[in-house]
C-alpha cells in the first residue's frame, strides 16, 4: 500500500451552475508522492459512483502509471459522496433532500481551485476519471486545457446516453418510492429500497457474459443472490440522500451544458485540444464502445482502445479484475509517453 496524505479545502461560498450558493463548501481529497519544483508532475483521478478516495489505490504504486515516486497523484472527492460537501454534511438550508443539483462542471470547477490554491500547482500532466469521474475527464479536457496537458476517460462519456439515464431514473425512483423519503427522513435505507437498488446494479453493472461464463462465482459468491447481497454492503454505507444527489449529478452529465457551448455537443468535443484517450469496455451497458466511437471524430487528438473484458462497468473499477486493472495501466503507461 503506498502512503499518502488525506485532508480537505474549504471553498467558502461556492457558486454553483444552478445559481444556487452553497455555503461553507469544501471538498475532501488524498493525495500519494510528492510535487517536483515546477509543481506539475501531477496526475488526477476524481472520484464516482460511490467511490471514495481511497479506492484509487489499486491503481497506485512504484512501476504503475501512476507512479508515487514519479508523479504527485490527487484523488479528490467528488460532491455528494460524504467526505466533501453532500446533503448529509451540509446544514439548513441545503440539507438532505434540499441539497441543490451539483453538476460535474461544478466537480471540475472546484477541483481546479483545489489544485490551484490548496497545492499551488502549475499543471496536470494526465487527469484521468473513470465512470462519472470520466465524465468529469471531458470537462476538464473541454474547458481547462491550458491547464491539462491529456486526459483520459475510462468507462465514460461526454453526456449521459439515454439509456445510462433510464437506468439511473430507476435508482431515483426507486429511493423516492418510501414513506420515509416522503418524510425527508433520508439518512437510513429502508431494507426493500436497499434490495431493489442492489437488484439494479447487479443487472447493470456487469455484463451477460460475465454471468454466463460464471465469472461472478468463487468460494465466497455461490450465485447471483451472494452478487445482490455484495452490492447491498456496498450501498449499506451510503446515507441515502447522498447517493440520491449523487444519482443526479450522474443524470445530469454534459460536457456541452455550460456558456462555453450552450448545449452544443459537437463544438464542445472539437474543443478539446489535447491529446484525449478512451477507453471503453466491450460489454459496459452503462456507457457504450458505441457513444465513444460517436465522440471520436469531432475530438481532434482522440484515441480509442477498448477494453476486451467480459466485466462490464466493472472492468474500469481499480481492484475489480487484475487483468483490466493491467490492461489500462499498460494503455495510461504508453498515453503519459504521447508528446504534447
Amino acid at each position: 500500500m503506498s502512503s499518502s496524505i488525506t485532508g480537505r479545502f474549504e471553498l467558502g461560498d461556492f457558486a454553483l451552475q444552478s445559481d444556487t450558493i452553497l455555503e461553507n463548501a469544501f471538498i475532501g481529497f488524498r493525495a500519494y508522492g510528492s510535487l517536483n519544483e515546477a509543481r506539475d508532475n501531477v496526475i488526477v483521478f476524481p472520484t464516482w459512483y460511490t467511490g471514495t478516495n481511497d479506492q484509487v489505490e489499486p491503481y497506485v504504486g512504484v512501476g504503475k502509471a501512476l507512479d508515487p515516486e514519479k508523479y504527485f497523484i490527487v484523488v479528490p472527492d467528488m460532491f455528494t459522496n460524504g467526505s466533501s460537501s453532500s446533503p448529509s454534511n451540509t446544514p439548513e438550508p441545503h440539507h438532505a433532500l434540499e441539497f441543490p443539483l451539483v453538476t460535474p462542471f461544478d466537480n471540475v470547477s472546484a477541483q481546479r481551485r483545489l489544485l490551484e490554491e490548496h497545492f499551488g500547482i502549475t499543471g496536470v500532466d494526465l487527469m484521468v476519471g473513470f465512470s462519472m469521474s470520466g465524465q468529469q475527464a471531458y470537462h476538464w479536457a473541454a474547458l481547462h486545457s491550458d491547464f491539462v496537458r491529456r486526459a483520459c476517460s475510462i468507462c465514460g462519456s461526454a453526456k449521459t446516453s439515454s439509456h445510462n439515464w433510464a437506468m439511473l431514473h430507476a435508482y431515483k425512483t426507486t429511493m423516492e418510492t418510501t414513506v420515509e423519503w416522503r418524510d425527508k427522513n433520508c439518512q437510513d435505507w429502508d431494507p426493500k429500497v436497499l434490495s431493489v437498488m442492489a437488484s439494479i446494479g447487479a443487472t447493470m453493472a456487469m455484463s451477460q457474459d460475465w454471468y454466463r461464463e460464471g465469472l461472478h462465482l468463487t468460494d465466497e459468491v455461490k450465485g447471483v443472490t451472494d452478487v445482490i447481497g455484495n452490492i447491498k454492503n456496498l450501498f449499506q454505507p451510503w446515507v441515502p440522500a447522498n447517493l440520491y444527489a449523487q444519482t443526479l449529478t450522474w443524470m445530469s452529465a454534459d460536457v456541452s451544458k455550460n456558456p462555453n457551448f450552450n448545449g452544443d455537443l459537437e463544438s464542445a468535443l472539437r474543443a478539446i485540444d489535447i491529446p484525449f484517450l478512451m477507453l471503453p469496455c466491450e460489454t459496459d451497458m452503462y456507457f457504450r464502445v458505441e457513444d465513444n466511437e460517436a465522440e471520436l471524430p469531432f475530438i481532434p487528438l482522440g484515441q480509442l482502445n477498448i477494453i476486451r473484458s467480459k466485466s462490464g462497468h466493472m472492468a474500469g473499477l481499480p481492484g475489480f479484475s487484475p487483468e483490466d486493472d493491467a490492461f489500462i495501466d499498460r494503455q495510461l503507461m504508453d498515453f503519459l509517453q504521447v508528446p504534447c
